[in-house]
């Protein structure tokens, strides 16, 4: 007899639910209110957007008629799917950072509390309070079990959502990586920041820089704490979140966000509810008004630090995207600005550097050639354009005794101011080496030997110290020139007739720093008005061109070169380089000239002190047809000690030589390699005087070694009526 009254129970208490159920039907929005008016209390994040709120409102109905539903339904019905809106909510949620925790806690309150309004309209239907026992039993297994169901498809949509958020920022933070921090450029890379994070992050991006990380490594934000727009960018146009534009200067308000995230290095998240507009986001009315229509929510400020230091401060803004910024998204924004600040701190670094070695490198190369008859030169430096950094190439052109001249060319391996600063070094040891008259195999050895005491002197971490390096002589008297190179690209001659494939003559030795390895002088005519075109291999050589083809583009250019040098020089770079080079590029460009004979007098003299009254009389006669009748007695006096040293120190042949350009030189040579020394005479000494003569008659004298003994000369300025006496055609 008990289990037909089971089976009689069951049927009544399902005719019931199902009763009930159609009773409540029209008071969905009632139970909805309810609801709602409960989980205020509890869940303030369901009222804080208008998202929310409406998804909550719509999933709550959707709630109640699905469970309306199920009780309507025939016994041992299956609970439905969650309804739609619960996993939008849910979805929602995942993309606001909200924890899934809550969620749920949001669920069993809810359902908890409609089924004590089920149970409270129980009573109404029927006065069987078995039917009521009964029902509320069967209420909560069912309500349950719907919460169950439904609670596992919102944490998988839940979680759905988060795996797919944590892809996507992944994403975001490879695409930054791999976008931000391409160049050393600090503009370039702050505008690349914004790129990154304004297409799917941020509705506009600003990055503000301290002046002080712009144009030096400095030690800390100045006190004004005024910074300079380096960049920004909106997803509308022309900006209108800012009325500052890319590169003007501001300051924020004392104790406002901005501020103490910049004094104290702490990110700021900051949300804007309804009209409220902050003066350090609008600091005007309209400018407020522009930011209230847009429906700018929430700001994230993120300072931009780097190495202990802070640089500026990167801004983050949604208005467009209706979701707010929370603790992911900071974190996210910090991680990425985080990149970008090394990125930028390396590129300041390094422009500071670049600028440091350029202006030293400017500062020793020569800004002014010294004007003298042998050739006539023009020149170029560019340095990279490259992230390589400034090298230490270098040119030079010095003047040698009896109007020669000397064309330098140099590349030290390496950058910055390391290989500037041993750029500078080089070039004044060629200089020294120079002045002492040095042939190019020797002046090139001495200068090996530099580099190698160079090499002992650094550690081991600054590198290994090489250079190659070409030095030239010309003589316009001859029109010979000799030169020497260390593992240096031969020049390029163009004679007045043709062009020649570089010099196959000229031996290339080994660059600078190997020691041990001999270097040869080569030496060839040319013709006057012949071109010597000096340069380094950054102007042949590149990533897409290799030398021959760089070579070959050279020499077009100069087959059809013009008469000025300036414009050769520039026709050669536009041909050669397009674009930045690559490598820092020296060019030197010399048009030689040859020494009118009239204004050389030669004599050779025997080796007897006889002859010095006879060099005397011939330096008289060539100073009286120069004109030069007032440099003759101090010329006289010259001549007579130069010779009468080489005649009694020295060997013969001896012979006198006088030049007249801008300086008349007079030059006497002998067979000997021992060369005078200027010493002081003691008062009985019958010597030793001479020479102390010539150092006062002449502006400059010295010694020169050659193969075959040595020339002493001595160069005596011009008289201004004389002056034009020397014009050397």
């Amino acid at each position: 007899m008990a289990f037909p009254y089971i089976r009689t129970m069951g049927t009544e208490v399902d005719a019931f639910l199902g009763q009930l159920a159609r009773h409540l039907r029209p008071e969905v929005k009632k139970l909805v209110g309810l609801l709602l008016q409960r989980l205020n209390g509890e869940f303030p994040e369901l009222w804080e957007n208008a998202d929310i709120e409406a998804l909550t409102l719509e999933e709550t109905a959707q709630h109640v008629t699905a469970l309306l539903d199920l009780l309507e339904a025939r016994p041992g019905a299956r609970a439905p799917e969650a309804p739609p809106a619960a996993l939008d909510i849910a979805r929602l949620y995942a993309r606001r950072g909200i924890p899934v925790s809550r969620l749920l806690r949001a669920y069993r309150l809810g359902h908890l509390s409609l089924l004590e309004q089920l149970q409270a309209e129980a009573p109404r239907l029927t006065g069987d309070w078995r039917v009521i026992n009964q029902a509320t039993v069967r209420l909560v297994g069912i309500g349950f079990d719907y919460v169950d169901r439904s609670s596992e498809q919102v944490v998988a949509a839940y979680q759905e959502e988060r795996d797919r958020l944590l892809r996507r920022r992944l994403a975001f933070t490879d695409r930054a990586s791999k976008r931000i921090g391409t160049t050393l450029d600090i503009s370039r890379t702050a505008e690349e920041l914004t790129e990154v994070c304004t297409e799917d992050f941020a509705d506009f991006v600003t990055v503000d820089l301290f002046d002080s990380a712009l144009d030096e490594i400095g030690t800390g934000p100045p006190e004004a704490l005024t910074q300079r727009r380096v960049a920004q960018r909106s997803v509308l146009d022309d900006c209108p979140e800012s009325p500052l534009r890319v590169g003007g200067t501001h300051t924020y308000p004392d104790d406002s966000d901005p501020v103490r995230a910049l004094t104290t290095g702490r990110s700021v998240l900051h949300h804007i509810a309804g009209t409220e507009m902050p003066p350090w986001v609008a600091p005007s009315e309209f400018h407020g008004q522009v930011l209230r229509d847009l429906g700018l929510h929430s700001v994230l400020l993120v300072p931009l630090r780097a190495r202990g230091e802070i640089l500026g401060l990167v801004q983050f803004v949604r208005h467009r995207t209706s979701a707010p910024f929370d603790d992911d998204d900071l974190l996210l924004a910090q991680e990425i600005v985080s990149r970008a600040a090394v990125s930028i701190d390396n590129a300041r670094r390094y422009t500071h550097e670049r600028s440091t070695a350029l202006t030293l490198q400017r500062t020793l190369l020569p800004r002014h050639t010294v004007q003298q008859s042998a050739v006539e030169t023009a020149s170029r430096y560019l340095p990279a354009g490259s992230r390589a950094g400034v090298g230490g190439d270098w040119y030079d052109v010095i003047p040698l005794s009896g109007a020669r001249v000397a064309l330098v060319v140099g590349d030290v391996v390496g950058r910055g101011l390391h290989a500037a600063a041993t750029m500078g070094r080089l070039r004044t040891a060629v200089r020294a080496f120079a002045d002492i008259d040095l042939m190019p195999d020797e002046l090139l050895t001495h200068l090996d030997d530099v580099v190698i005491r160079m090499q002992r002197e650094e550690s081991a971490d600054e590198g290994e110290t090489s250079a190659t390096c070409l030095y030239a002589i010309y003589d316009p008297v001859s029109r010979r020139c000799s030169l020497a190179s260390a593992g240096h690209v031969p020049p390029t001659v163009v004679t007045p007739a043709k062009i020649s494939e570089a010099l196959p003559e000229v031996p290339i030795g080994p660059p600078l720093g190997l020691g041990g390895l001999p270097f040869e002088t080569a030496e060839f005519e040319l013709p006057e008005d012949s071109l010597l075109v000096l340069h380094t291999d950054g102007l042949i050589a590149g990533r897409t061109r290799d030398v021959d083809r760089g070579l070959a583009t050279l020499h077009d250019v100069l087959t059809s070169a013009p008469d000025s040098l300036e414009e050769i020089c520039d026709r050669l770079l536009a041909a050669l380089l397009p674009g930045r080079p690559a490598d820092d590029v020296a060019l030197l460009v010399a048009r030689t000239h040859a020494l009118d004979p009239d204004h050389v007098a030669t004599m050779d003299l025997p080796s007897d002190p006889a002859a010095v009254s006879g060099a005397r009389r011939f330096a008289s006669d060539v100073l009286a047809s120069w004109g030069l009748d007032d440099l003759s007695f101090t010329t006289e006096l010259v001549v007579s000690e130069l010779v009468t040293n080489a005649i009694r120190y020295g060997k013969s042949p001896v012979q006198l030589r006088l030049i007249l350009q801008s300086t008349l030189t007079c030059e006497v040579s002998d067979a000997s390699s021992t060369a005078p020394h200027l010493r002081r005479a003691r008062i009985y000494d019958e010597g030793g005087r001479g020479l102390l003569l010539v150092a006062q008659c002449a502006e400059r004298w010295g010694t020169r070694h050659g193969r075959e003994g040595k020339v002493i000369w001595a160069e005596q300025a011009l008289l201004a009526d004389s002056a034009s006496i020397a014009e050397v055609t």
